[in-house]
């Protein structure tokens, strides 16, 4: 496709706001590294996000929202969650808070977890895109997995460029390291360090902060990924169900459940957590699912990576 790089004039921000509601993908500039953004209850958008960047695993994304009180409507704003936002944001300060039931979210953004990573960034132009396009946006940096994050809309497009359908040029950005993140749905913890220090938290909190966070259960980008698992047994590269298997297909391989039926590995991760779900209440107690074989390419190594996952053995 054509990637447009669109002014951040009141026009523009407004083009690219329609672009996301249609669910395509707009890069736009914040105060720490461009996102690249897409409406985080689509799951096609959020599986476009992990397409353009070449993302290897579904890791949580950051939500980006313009103010508290469109963070309330997605996450349980705690007590130290609150008197943080207050003092930081709109700002480089990422907090994962417990996910507020029916928040509607894409279960790609959370990564099957029952928290929920948010933002209120302090970018005048990345204000005015999600006041316009009103929708929670989920916005990792712009950049193909692996790369140097872009604070540029150059930069942006020399990764990107064919893979999105719009650029927002907002300028450099002003701090040019990614927001700070702290989990808050347990005692505070440092998730990953950033835009705002570890001094200026710990003194609104009154108290240190738990130094890093427990690599045990990783819940933000920046570490490694902690996936919903299924009850049932999973076995992999299926090509028919065994007695007692619920199968899941993908392209030629018919199952129970597909996928994806034409093969598509965007529409093969769009469904990929909620067909876990549909297929382990289906096994039920006890029960067993197949999964098809998916290609290891483009897409394909996250859709893997996830479902290695949700094979491995379990406690």
């Amino acid at each position: 496709m054509e990637t447009r790089l669109i002014a951040a004039t009141s026009e523009g921000i407004a083009e690219a706001a329609g672009v996301l509601r249609a669910g395509g993908l707009v890069a736009m500039p914040t105060e720490t590294v461009y996102g690249l953004a897409g409406d985080a209850r689509d799951d096609r958008a959020v599986a476009r996000i992990y397409a353009a960047k070449n993302r290897p695993s579904f890791n949580p994304l950051i939500v980006h929202l313009p103010d508290i009180e469109a963070v309330g409507r997605y996450a349980v704003l705690t007590p130290e969650a609150r008197a943080l936002a207050v003092a930081f944001w709109p700002g480089p300060l990422t907090m994962v808070l417990p996910l507020r039931e029916g928040a509607g979210l894409s279960p790609l953004v959370t990564a099957g977890l029952p928290t929920v990573a948010v933002r209120v960034p302090a970018h005048p132009v990345a204000r005015e895109l999600l006041q316009s396009a009103g929708l929670p946006v989920a916005a990792p940096s712009a950049n193909p997995s692996g790369r140097v994050s872009p604070t540029r809309a150059a930069h942006v497009m020399a990764g990107l460029a064919g893979r999105i359908e719009a650029v927002l040029d907002g300028g450099a950005c002003a701090v040019g390291v990614e927001s700070t993140i702290l989990g808050l749905d347990g005692p505070p913890a440092l998730l990953r360090p950033g835009g705002v220090t570890v001094e200026a938290i710990e003194a609104v909190l009154g108290g240190p902060l738990v130094l890093p966070g427990d690599p045990a259960q990783p819940k933000a980008p920046g570490q490694l990924a902690s996936h919903y698992a299924p009850q049932a047994r999973v076995r992999l590269n299926a090509t028919e169900a065994l007695p007692g298997e619920v199968l899941v297909g993908f392209g030629a391989v018919a199952g129970d459940l597909s996928l994806s039926e034409s093969g598509d590995l965007v529409e093969a991760a769009a469904r990929l957590f909620h067909l876990l779900r549909e297929a382990d209440a289906r096994a039920g107690p006890g029960g067993a699912i197949a999964f098809a074989p998916v290609p290891g390419t483009g897409l394909g190594r996250a859709i893997n990576d996830r479902l290695r996952r949700a094979a491995a053995p379990r406690p």
